[in-house]
């Protein structure tokens, strides 16, 4: 652990320690927005789903590190764009997750806000939640919560409309 006063949030190297902001800033707006929308418990996996599909879009969508507090509405077109229901979502978060890679090892070292991004990605690519399958049900139309056939699913196929929802509903 360094010293107080040594700590860096610009990964410079040098033995020093690297802060996460542009990850953690990101999650922060992300999980603000879902909690005005107030979707779901924030103890739930569908509650992380949309808060990491969101904060993914979020912090990939970030040109140049230039996201602040007082971008972050004109910033909400956007994130609602990227997440709408036609967009291919997943093949974008591929594409620019690629090219955060290819920038990090162009500066010479691991950048710890592609690392936390990587593993949110990670996550929701790997782990299935279940979920009614509206593909199943004529019309989308189900009865009760528990009514209806549920499908496993990605969490990001969960997580991506209810970002989507929560930037609308903001």
């Amino acid at each position: 652990m360094l010293h107080r006063g040594h700590e860096s949030t610009d990964g410079a190297g040098g033995g020093e320690l690297a802060v996460p902001m542009a990850w953690f800033y990101a999650e922060y707006i992300a999980e603000e927005l879902l909690r005005t929308g107030d979707l779901m418990p924030p103890t739930s996996f569908e509650f992380r789903a949309g808060r990491d599909a969101l904060a993914l879009t979020i912090f990939l969508s970030d040109a140049g590190g230039e996201l602040s507090g007082i971008r972050v509405v004109t910033q909400l077109e956007t994130w609602m764009s990227l997440t709408a229901y036609d967009q291919p979502w997943q093949d974008w978060v591929c594409e620019r997750m690629a090219d955060f890679t290819a920038e990090a090892l162009e500066s010479g070292g691991p950048s710890p806000d592609l690392e936390l991004a990587a593993a949110a990605w990670r996550w929701l690519e790997e782990t299935e939640l279940l979920a009614p399958d509206l593909d199943a049900v004529p019309g989308g139309a189900v009865l009760g919560e528990d009514d209806g056939p549920k499908v496993w699913t990605p969490a990001w196929r969960l997580g991506l409309p209810l970002g989507h929802l929560a930037i609308h509903l903001f």
